[in-house]
């Protein structure tokens, strides 16, 4: 990674390495988030640097909470940045909705990481539409390069409307790599402000927000004229085409590599947009041709200016079915377009061998402490009649064979939340999976409304001392040690004892004879039950070298080749040989000991 804390010269860097290099350059002073991809990456370097780099940053519970820290942050006159994925947004929508009401007085941006394709998420929802919900303005940014750049064209925009920025990004700009050319760094932006009182503006009681919401609407106006005039929509290509390409996000780079002779309106200022300017763009064109990821969000606005402008212009795009709506673009998507415009053919790859390789499905890490809590549940619940509500996490993974533990999963909490509803529904048994980060982000309360309600439920809280899946960010389980903050772990036994959960049960992930019996009494206990499978992430304890178990091999002798270890354990670091006896790969194993614990014959032997 380079030095993003240096002035001048240029870097080679990740889309989210350059939109930190722009809050240090903006002046920013105050940032928060809750990690999840494509945005992680942002807040795992701010862990690091943002001591040195004159700004205050945290991990916080959750979106929402990180949402309002910034807020408060904002309109205390300091400058700050609050960023999560797309369907983070969601869960910080309640406050985002008034905040766009009240305004701010520092600047402030907003960053939604969507995720075209669901690489890493559960959906693939088009965040783009919070702009038109909130009147909230929104920028684009296509690349690395303009990343960096248009963090600095969003302040800017905010302070000038006293409004926060909505910093749409997708995960081609977050995890996509180029050249950044490096600027001054702001230093006379406030560390430190002071919040005036202002009731009316700042209070958002019914009187007030019918109020806020006339200069909600003026300050819309406002940023629709700043559009018409923003260097963030621009004109490309071939100007004196009678074809044009309206383009926004990473969809244009697309376009500008793929697609010559036509005139490109490049919008990167996409609320409000500037309708004049695409309406003086069409005038004169036989065709519009419309790309953009997911949902025809330009596309459907261009019909609507080009009806309030009486033009009438045939227009191509996802509602004549020539581009898709799924998914997100690729050179091959461009060529769907070489009826309406020139597409130059893309190289064929080097190399091209007619090998059919074996398909790599995500599964949990060698030494996973997850694998031990599922394989003792599935053996506690054998016989039963269960339903598995899991939620968003490493443990997700638990839908794929042997364990087959995931059979309805929402979003962050969620299952904590329908295994309530299953419990009550259903003459099934209920159990909820959740993480240590998850618990503490949303899964408190649909463990209150449990208690509250008696729902006869289990709930397994999988507590592996970090935040694993988006890159082993900390938590309040872990406690906090960096910006020159440092503070005590957060008990989840004592929370749930304080909610009065009667049934609560600390188990070593690690131990399933033990685990298994326990959970056994969890199931068949009459009313909330909870357990506490402790085990820390390997790859965690891997980096900080806090591994503590010996690696095992298989006694040939003892081994019975009954492989109980392959069908409960299910680790990439057991081979099942020919003759169907069992053996590890130690360039693998990490000493965990989950093998050893099911293994019926103790035929698992430490390595000397």
């Amino acid at each position: 990674m380079a030095n993003l804390l240096s002035d001048g010269g240029k870097a080679l860097l990740l889309g989210n390495e350059a939109i930190t290099r722009g809050l240090i350059e903006s002046g920013v002073r105050f940032a928060s988030t809750y990690p999840g991809t494509p945005s992680s990456e942002v807040g795992n370097i701010l862990e690091k640097i943002s001591q040195d780099a004159g700004l205050y940053f945290e991990f916080s519970v959750n979106e929402k909470v990180a949402l309002e820290t910034s807020a408060a942050a904002a309109v205390s006159g300091v400058r700050s940045f609050t960023f999560m994925k797309h369907v983070g947004l969601n869960a910080a929508a309640d406050p985002l909705m008034t905040l766009a009401y009240s305004g701010v007085r520092g600047g402030m941006l907003i960053m939604t990481a969507d995720d075209p394709s669901a690489h890493s998420s559960q959906n693939e929802q088009d965040n783009r539409y919070y702009a038109p919900l909130s009147l909230m303005p929104m920028i684009e940014p296509s690349t690395p390069a303009e990343a960096k750049d248009m963090v600095a064209a969003g302040y800017e925009i905010s302070e000038k409307l006293s409004m926060p920025v909505l910093f749409r990004t997708t995960t081609r700009v977050n995890h996509a790599r180029g050249i950044v050319q490096f600027s001054e760094s702001r230093q006379d932006t406030p560390l430190k402000g002071h919040f005036e009182k202002d009731d009316r503006r700042f209070v958002c009681v019914p009187a007030n927000a019918k109020l806020n919401r006339l200069t909600l609407l003026e300050r819309n106006a406002q940023a629709a004229e700043l559009s018409e005039t923003s260097p963030l929509n621009f004109i490309d290509g071939d100007a004196d085409s009678d074809v044009g390409i309206i383009t926004s996000g990473v969809a244009y780079t697309y376009v500008k590599e793929f697609i010559k002779g036509a005139a490109i309106l490049k919008l990167g200022f996409t609320y409000p947009l500037p309708e004049k300017k695409i309406a003086d763009f069409i005038k004169g064109k036989k065709r519009i041709v419309v790309v953009e990821e997911l949902e025809p969000y330009l596309e459907d606005n261009i019909y609507r200016i080009m009806g309030m402008n009486g033009l009438n212009v045939p227009v191509i795009g996802k509602r004549d079915g020539t581009l898709p709506r799924q998914w997100e673009f690729s050179p091959e998507t461009m060529t769907k377009l070489a009826s309406y415009v020139n597409v130059e053919k893309f190289p064929e790859p080097l190399g091209k061998v007619d090998v059919e390789l074996p398909a790599r499905p995500p599964t949990l890490c060698v030494g996973c402490p997850h694998r031990g809590t599922f394989a003792a549940m599935k053996k506690a619940a054998a016989g039963k009649n269960v339903v598995y509500a899991s939620d968003i996490g490493c443990y997700t993974l638990g839908a794929q064979a042997p364990f087959r533990m995931a059979d309805f999963v929402l979003c962050m909490g969620g299952g904590a939340g329908v295994a309530g509803g299953f419990a009550e529904s259903t003459d099934q048994k209920a159990v909820a999976f959740l993480g240590d980060s998850t618990f503490f982000h949303s899964g408190i309360q649909p463990l209150i409304s449990a208690k509250f309600n008696n729902h006869k439920l289990t709930m397994v809280i999988l507590d592996n001392r970090i935040t694993a899946m988006t890159g082993q960010q900390p938590n309040p389980g872990t406690g906090r040690d960096f910006g020159g903050i440092k503070t005590e772990s957060v008990s989840i036994e004592d929370i749930v004892r304080g909610i009065g959960v009667e049934f609560v049960e600390v188990v070593n992930a690690f131990d399933v004879k033990t685990t298994s019996k326990i959970m056994k009494d969890a199931l068949e206990y009459d009313g909330v039950s909870v357990i506490i499978s402790k085990g820390p992430c390997q790859i965690d304890a891997k980096k900080r070298k806090t591994l503590s178990g010996k690696q095992l091999s298989v006694d040939p002798e003892k081994c019975i080749k009954c492989q109980t270890c392959v069908k409960n354990i299910a680790c990439p670091a057991l081979i099942k040989k020919e003759d169907g006896s069992i053996e590890t790969d130690l360039t693998q194993c990490v000493g965990c000991g989950m093998c050893a614990s099911v293994c019926p014959k103790d035929a698992f032997k430490e390595v000397q």
